[in-house]
């Protein structure tokens, strides 16, 4: 071989090199994505086993796999109390982690989730109102009336902000300050429900917006599952999309991607998730914030594991929320609001520390 031939051969890497390393990393993040999902599965776990009641991980999944063995007491705490609470918790943390990774993509934004856009304000007033007044106006139970009102109004905020951005021919820069606005709106009014609220009234509006999941049933939690179930596959159809849009708008459009339609569904999409998720469980801080960032830095901004990794990634959160607000007083279970955001704080600082002072 000549002198020619060498350096031919070792500037350009052979094809089935590069392929082998495009099948390494596909590999190496389905692995990373597996030990993600199992570690929801550990805490889930962990979630099950704590609590006042002594229940050690062998009873549960002796009772998980043979019900008919636990005692009538034992058999309500862990299948009518334990696991509807802790399903709840992963239910409720993939609609959040999922929400925000699509409203950040879309709105090119890393401070952008369900709660610093007002999106998740708007659901609480939804369903404030209906806690404050649904029973004098409708006959329609407060366990239906309460998650309709919440997304009605979350995705009324959500067309109200693309309404405003759109007659004003704004930016998505313009869009978050539009949601921030939201934001501050959506509290004040809640703040007046509360105002003109009766006592009782005003106490399950108060412990509803700390955010609790001692709520949680099966049929919650089934709707819950549904609607993460439903959005989750189009969230999925959408990741090239998406993954293109991070490339910027006028990238977009060039290859023929309608990105306002794009921006429109995937924010009523969020709604949805948004709505749902609050409504049941009350208003959750910072999962839908970091739980992206968390993603991306592992798997960066392929969409096709970002977004699962998200939803997961809320999931784990929420998971490990649930059991600090057991454990963190003593025979006192807090609301696992309260706990996000003592978990969320920190850990999006430390995310910010980590990028040098950047989250983009």
């Amino acid at each position: 071989m000549n002198y020619a031939e060498l350096n031919s051969s070792s500037a350009e890497p052979p094809a089935a090199s590069v392929a082998e390393q495009y099948r390494a990393l596909l590999y190496r993040r389905w692995l990373l994505l597996c030990a993600l999902g199992l570690t929801v599965l550990i805490l889930v776990a962990t979630d099950l086993t704590t609590g006042p009641a002594a229940f050690g991980l062998k009873d549960v999944l002796g009772g998980l796999l043979n019900p008919e063995k636990l005692n009538q007491a034992q058999a309500v705490i862990l299948w009518d109390i334990r696991l509807p609470y802790a399903l709840m918790a992963v239910m409720v943390g993939g609609c959040l982690g999922l929400a925000g990774a699509e409203m950040q993509t879309v709105l090119n934004n890393p401070l952008a989730s369900p709660f610093t856009l007002g999106v998740a304000s708007a659901a609480c007033l939804g369903a404030a109102l209906a806690i404050a007044f649904g029973g004098a106006v409708t006959f329609i139970p407060l366990n239906v009336l309460v998650p309709v009102a919440a997304f009605i109004f979350a995705a009324a905020s959500t067309m109200l902000i693309q309404l405003l951005a759109r007659f004003y021919g704004a930016g998505v820069g313009t869009l978050v300050l539009f949601g921030i606005a939201v934001y501050f709106t959506m509290n004040s009014l809640i703040w007046l429900v509360q105002y003109v609220a009766s006592a009782d009234t005003v106490q399950q509006i108060v412990f509803w917006t700390m955010g609790s999941l001692a709520r949680a049933t099966w049929s919650k939690v089934g709707i819950v599952a549904a609607i993460l179930a439903i959005c989750l596959p189009f969230a999925l159809r959408s990741v090239w999309l998406l993954t293109t849009l991070r490339n910027g708008e006028d990238h977009a459009r060039s290859l023929g991607i309608a990105v306002e339609r794009l921006r429109m569904r995937v924010l009523l999409r969020a709604s949805l998730l948004t709505g749902v998720a609050i409504a049941f469980v009350g208003e959750i801080g910072f999962i839908g914030l970091v739980a992206p960032h968390m993603a991306r830095l592992v798997f960066g901004e392929d969409h096709r594991f970002y977004l699962p990794a998200s939803a997961l990634a809320g999931a784990l959160l929420m998971s490990f929320a649930s059991v600090i607000s057991k454990i963190l007083v003593p025979g006192v279970v807090l609301p696992v609001g309260v706990v996000t955001a003592l978990i969320g704080i920190p850990l999006f600082l430390a995310l910010i520390l980590s990028r040098r002072g950047g989250v983009a």
